[in-house]
């Protein structure tokens, strides 16, 4: 099972790059990116995905403009042994200078929906902490990932219009991780298990010289389960980043959120965001979304295309909707992105704001899987 990553120095185990230290189906290996302007004009994201176990490579393309619709495709084939075939039907991610610079490319197709970007960083690599969650004595979770904040330029076309992205004014965030978690089918067999619980926040956020990033989740009845929050410098262009690492990124002892909520929803209406440094000083941060974009246009719970689900040897498809007439309860429209703009103090800064509730959660005054914010 070798490939041409066989031929460089980097193994970590004495198998083959194409062989996985784990037999848990549910391994992966995920290259993510969101693009947005400070406006909230629109919102893109990006998704390419191997299952090596389930000899899936998946992906995914989704925009939505300001009072627009959501337009979205997908794409899934049989796993490629090549990893650096990073290609699914019309779709294609292109690492033209690894953690400095991408291009994806996504050629016309029947859903209408193509586009032709190009992501440059503005910071060094930001590794998370290892995130490992449990499932009574089994592991649901054990990721690594890092992340580095951009811009994009390029151009999309979509079934409404088009956008030209400017690197002037469109923000991005790239998101690598890999490791296992949920996706694809649910197993079965064995005895019966609850429906799973889960309350994730993550807020990337660009300000006028720097980041700030802060990672959490939650069990159900608000105890911490992970608790990051980070700042490092953003460089005016990735000829400035002195390396893959920067050793600039600062790392808080801890970080803290409070989320209200649009009532009969579990969208947050605001939030706040405390980075707490290691000497106990406190920065606050307050969030106000703007534009929202629904995570199942990038396969996340979705009910046909959800992530590391097999559907042929190559299949694509597509849709349209319109975010306003989601049904917000509805299991597959809780996962969102929003645009948010953030105050902290006298600075004012933009990014975005990813929250997914399932199952009961005490500090929201959630009690069932899926009941909404109290009015």
């Amino acid at each position: 099972m070798l490939n041409k990553l066989d031929d460089f120095p980097i193994h970590q185990t004495p198998e083959p790059i194409a062989v996985p230290s784990t037999s848990d189906r549910n391994v992966y290996d995920r290259t993510w990116f969101n693009g947005y302007t400070a406006d909230g004009a629109y919102y893109f994201g990006i998704g390419i995905a191997i299952y090596p176990h389930r000899k899936i490579l998946d992906c995914a393309f989704s925009v939505v403009e300001r009072g627009g619709r959501q337009h979205c495709f997908y794409g899934s084939r049989r796993a490629p042994i090549e990893r650096t075939e990073m290609q699914v039907g019309p779709f294609r991610l292109e690492v033209i200078e690894p953690m400095l610079r991408t291009r994806v490319v996504l050629d016309d197709n029947a859903t209408g929906l193509a586009c032709d970007l190009t992501f440059s960083a503005r910071t060094a690599a930001i590794q998370e902490a290892r995130q490992t969650l449990w499932s009574g004595d089994r592991r649901a979770m054990d990721s690594t990932r890092f992340d580095q904040f951009g811009r994009w330029s390029g151009v999309i076309r979509h079934p409404d219009g088009g956008i030209k992205v400017d690197d002037r004014t469109c923000y991005g965030t790239k998101d690598r991780s890999w490791g296992v978690r949920n996706v694809g089918e649910r197993d079965v067999g064995g005895a019966p298990m609850p429906p799973p619980s889960v309350f994730f926040l993550w807020a990337p956020l660009v300000w006028d010289d720097h980041i700030s990033h802060a990672i959490f989740f939650d069990g159900t009845q608000g105890e911490a389960l992970v608790r990051e929050g980070i700042t490092a410098p953003l460089y005016r262009s990735e000829a400035e980043i002195p390396g893959v690492i920067d050793g600039l990124d600062r790392r808080m002892a801890t970080a803290r959120h409070r989320v209200k909520y649009v009532p009969n929803t579990r969208l947050a209406q605001s939030a706040e965001i405390d980075l707490v440094d290691i000497d106990g000083h406190t920065t606050t941060t307050a969030l106000d979304p703007i534009l929202k974009f629904q995570m199942k246009g990038l396969g996340y719970g979705h009910p046909q295309w959800g992530q590391g689900m097999w559907k042929g040897e190559l299949e694509t498809g597509g849709e349209s909707f319109d975010p306003s007439t989601l049904d917000p309860l509805a299991r597959e429209n809780v996962h969102v992105q929003q645009v948010v703009r953030a105050r902290q103090g006298g600075q004012t800064g933009i990014g975005v704001l990813e929250q997914i509730c399932f199952g009961p959660y005490r500090p929201a005054g959630f009690s069932e899987f899926l009941d909404g914010a109290k009015g």
